[in-house]
């Protein structure tokens, strides 16, 4: 064997490799193939707004590229990264040139978000409808009147959240605000000054007066001229102020090319290669499913370095960046365990959780916020950062790796199959190293706690709920090892335990609200928590029911058979003695 086929077979399965060879190779150009499709670098409608992707804005605390800028804002103001006006559809970087220069009475388009209902219909909109004009919202009395009570109540006590339409009234109120900001220019900080905040591009310069007129005439050449002068001479304003040029380039690849995404894409189809292959053709489709593993792994790294290249921290300072970290470890740790015990189940129960974890991330972009922002006081420490929160999420990880085998289990148990021991071994290996890095992380938690708060324990809810994880985990695991459960109740408990993970890790968050972690404070997507909790909870009655059902089942047919051969005995002696 060659060198080359030698480390094919130890990445994707021993045996020979020429059998297999071609489905690794297909699966790996396959992601590959995909990947590189996604990056849309065309122009949009008749005019080139691509050109200024890359010019750098000051805002919210950073320089970043424009198209992150346009992203963020778009994003924010209307709940989604494009609208569709007029019929056609406006990517963000378009929509946020237009609006800056001024194209079109923009006050009357519908594009301000109003998301909650309670507050539609509290202020007489419509029940339905999510997506107003600025000149209907500042027009309605009933609103205005609630952003004014809110903006009353957080100057009046800032450290106590705002709560149900009053909350959803401020949202609306900062909406209303970067509608202005971008119109009027105000949030364009493009103009580099030495040390201080950035300053707006006046609407006198010849460079704006050009993209405009350009604009207007819908003059291709023109605006593609305008704007590369425009972007040039900024760029030669004070070079030292401006941030290399290779990071703005990868931030903007980042949010083209969106590598979690297609991560999420590869581990589902992973996730559907290994269960189709379980009995059929599973050789080739372990390959094809571990190529498809690799493959959104690498997407998933490449998606993280980026995110740290531009940020200059570890990427899980909210809860948008620890889902997808969560991900990543849970597919991390099951790509480890398969290479050491070759089961498929790793793989095969890390996948869907990645998958349900990225597309929980990605579909709630304003519950769970996917931008890079400075960090707050407290978090600037990277060393404290990295090795507390990357450990005790690297637990949680370990733990929705276990859940996934569980799932595995348990669906066996309620098909009518009998689980493999290996499911079990595989669980009880997921939950020690889970157990070992929580209980490490909840430990270098208490000793930044007393580094940042001078204290290592204060039964701050989320540290109450990191310990009550800990402990049902050690409970579980004490369990088994002390007998008083097996195979079926260690795939339960794995089930039942990661509910208080979910608490630690976002109800204490999102749900409860207190404590000194308010850096990670959020709100929203409660309905989905518990009809996931309640989800779990039945899928654990149902496997419980189903075997306790068939060892019912077995004992009455055992009963039934000692019967018979009982009788058949007797009737055996009776002959005899008959004859």
């Amino acid at each position: 064997m060659t060198k080359r086929n030698f480390i094919w077979s130890k990445i994707f399965g021993r045996g020979d490799f020429g059998r297999v060879g071609f489905v690794c190779r297909f699966g790996f150009l396959w992601s590959l193939f995909f990947l590189v499709s996604t990056v849309g670098w065309g122009r949009n409608g008749d005019l080139d707004f691509s050109i200024l992707r890359e010019m750098v804005v000051q805002e919210g605390g950073r320089k970043k590229a424009f198209y992150t800028f346009a992203y963020e804002q778009v994003l924010g103001m209307t709940g989604r990264t494009e609208l569709v006006v007029d019929g056609r559809k406006l990517p963000a970087e378009e929509l946020v040139l237009r609006m800056w220069l001024g194209d079109r009475d923009w006050e009357k388009v519908p594009m301000i978000l109003v998301d909650d209902v309670n507050l539609r219909m509290g202020c007489g909109l419509e029940r339905k409808r999510k997506l107003y004009s600025y000149e209907e919202l500042v027009g309605n009395a009933a609103l205005v009147r609630k952003i004014g009570e809110a903006a009353a109540q957080r100057s009046r006590d800032s450290r106590t959240p705002l709560r149900g339409q009053l909350r959803e009234a401020s949202l609306v109120g900062m909406r209303l605000a970067e509608f202005e900001g971008i119109r009027d220019g105000m949030l364009l900080r493009v103009v580099p000054r030495f040390g201080e905040a950035w300053g707006v591009l006046s609407r006198q310069q010849p460079e704006f007066i050009r993209m405009r007129e350009a604009l207007m005439r819908s003059d291709r050449e023109g605006f593609a001229r305008a704007a590369r002068e425009l972007r040039g001479r900024l760029a030669a304003t004070l070079p030292t102020e401006q941030p290399p040029e290779w990071k703005i380039a990868i931030e903007v690849a980042y949010l083209v090319v969106h590598p979690f995404r297609w991560a999420g894409v590869l581990f589902g189809g992973a996730a559907v290669v290994l269960a189709l292959t379980s009995t059929n053709w599973r050789k080739q489709g372990y390959a094809l499913g571990m190529a498809l593993g690799f493959a959104g792994a690498v997407a998933m790294f490449c998606g993280f370095l980026t995110r740290i290249l531009v940020s200059g921290r570890a990427p899980v300072t909210n809860m948008y960046e620890s889902i997808v970290w969560v991900a990543f470890g849970t597919v991390f740790f099951g790509l480890i365990f398969e290479l050491i015990y070759r089961n498929r189940y790793f793989v095969l129960g890390a996948s869907p959780v990645a998958v349900l974890s990225l597309m929980v991330a990605d579909a709630a972009p304003l519950k769970f916020d996917p931008t890079i922002s400075p960090l707050v006081p407290v978090l600037q420490s990277n060393f404290w950062l990295t090795t507390h929160v990357l450990t005790i999420t690297l637990g949680y990880a370990a733990f929705a790796l276990a859940l996934g085998i569980a799932h595995i289990a348990l669906g066996k148990v309620i098909m009518g199959r009998s689980s493999v021991e290996i499911l079990y071994v595989s669980i009880y290996r997921c939950l020690q190293v889970g157990v070992l890095l929580l209980a490490a992380g909840t430990l270098l938690g208490a000793v930044w706690a007393n580094y940042s708060w001078g204290r290592f324990w204060d039964w701050d809810p989320k540290e109450t709920w990191a310990l009550i994880a800990l402990l049902s985990y050690l409970f579980l695991l004490h369990g088994r090892v002390a007998g008083k459960w097996g195979g079926f109740g260690l795939a339960v408990g794995a089930v039942l335990c990661f509910q208080t993970v979910l608490m630690a890790w976002y109800g204490v968050n999102y749900v409860l609200g207190a404590g000194l972690h308010s850096y990670g404070f959020g709100s929203g997507g409660l309905g989905w928590a518990v009809s996931f909790v309640v989800a779990e909870l039945a899928f654990v009655v149902v496997a419980i029911w189903r075997k306790k059902w068939k060892e019912v089942g077995a004992d009455i047919v055992d009963r039934n058979v000692d019967k018979i051969s009982a009788s058949i005995s007797s009737e055996v002696v009776r002959g005899g003695k008959a004859d």
